[in-house]
């Protein structure tokens, strides 16, 4: 099933030149980039996308964090792609992200952990909806969807 899910690099990912590698990583899987942003996040917006650790004793971190300095915002479009942007980044804690993850190959600790991935499609649309205006986010098709196996055809042997 198609979905779109909502992928953040985050200001120490863009700090480090790593928005690259990251857009290639999701680009190389075969996910389609629908929307993409470079942002400064004002503190409401940051509060409203991280309300659900509101309550945490590192919230208030996390917030002055994430709007230390720009990040990009992203929309990816794939079959399972939730799935898929969570396997690409990797666990939250960096200890935990095996390598080849970009969390496991970039980060050292988990306040600096270079990427934000959805973790459920109802959170990845609540997430678009805060960054992303309807029209916003690009239709089109991509024409490798069938070397991957994706349009219900065999690939060309």
């Amino acid at each position: 099933m198609v979905e779109k899910t909502f992928i953040m690099v985050k200001p120490d990912g863009l700090q480090r030149a790593l928005v690259g590698d990251v857009i290639t990583r999701f680009e190389t899987k075969g996910l389609k980039l629908v929307a993409l942003k470079l942002l400064l996040l004002d503190k409401p917006t940051a509060e409203h996308h991280y309300s659900v650790h509101a309550q945490k004793e590192f919230y208030k971190d996390l917030i002055e964090f994430i709007t230390s300095g720009p990040v990009v915002a992203m929309v990816w479009e794939a079959d399972n792609a939730v799935y898929i942007g969570r396997k690409l980044t990797g666990p939250t804690t960096p200890n935990e992200a095996p390598p080849g993850t970009i969390r496991g190959d970039y980060c050292l600790n988990t306040q600096f952990n270079v990427i934000h991935a959805s973790d459920t499609v109802k959170n990845a649309q609540r997430e678009i909806d805060i960054f992303f205006r309807p029209e916003e986010i690009l239709h089109y098709d991509k024409s490798i969807r069938h070397w991957l196996g994706l349009d219900g055809l065999e690939p060309a042997r």
